[in-house]
């Protein structure tokens, strides 16, 4: 966990590797659950006989449950002592560059791009984040994600 004092000290870390995450491991109740949840159930993520006679030899995450990991990549690597709340402001750019197959385990790199203030004595941070599956070397995704914090 990387703590900060105020927006201002995390702020000064722009073009910075700010944090990398722990390993989160992907399971197919994840799976399942945000199929349920978001309402995709396509065999190649929920029908674990089918997919694993399809292109990616098993059922894999979808991509959007990959994205849906960041908030915890955030939440558990990086803390300001000074900040009332923090909200999603959305994403520039995602890219889903290979499969997650279920099983696999990602962590997340954290580059803080930049920082700007904004009304209500916040700030908003532009991060570069790079979702890596554990034993390859393309990454999974990448993402330009917007958080606003309020002090």
């Amino acid at each position: 966990m990387k703590t900060f004092e105020t927006l201002a000290d995390l702020a000064a870390c722009v073009g910075q590797d700010v944090a990398i995450t722990e390993w989160v491991e992907i399971t197919q109740q994840q799976v399942n659950l945000f199929a349920d949840a978001t309402g995709d159930h396509q065999w190649i993520h929920v029908d674990v006989e089918q997919a694993q006679k399809g292109p990616f030899g098993g059922p894999i995450a979808h991509g959007f449950l990959t994205l849906s990991l960041l908030p915890q990549f955030f939440d558990k690597t990086i803390l300001v002592n000074q900040k009332r709340m923090g909200v999603n402001y959305g994403l520039n750019k995602v890219r889903f560059m290979s499969p997650v197959p279920v099983g696999s385990r990602l962590r997340g790199h954290l580059h803080l791009h930049s920082a700007t203030p904004i009304e209500g004595n916040g700030m908003q941070f532009q991060w570069n984040v790079t979702v890596e599956r554990e034993g390859t070397d393309k990454p999974v995704c990448a993402a330009e994600s917007l958080v606003r914090i309020y002090a």
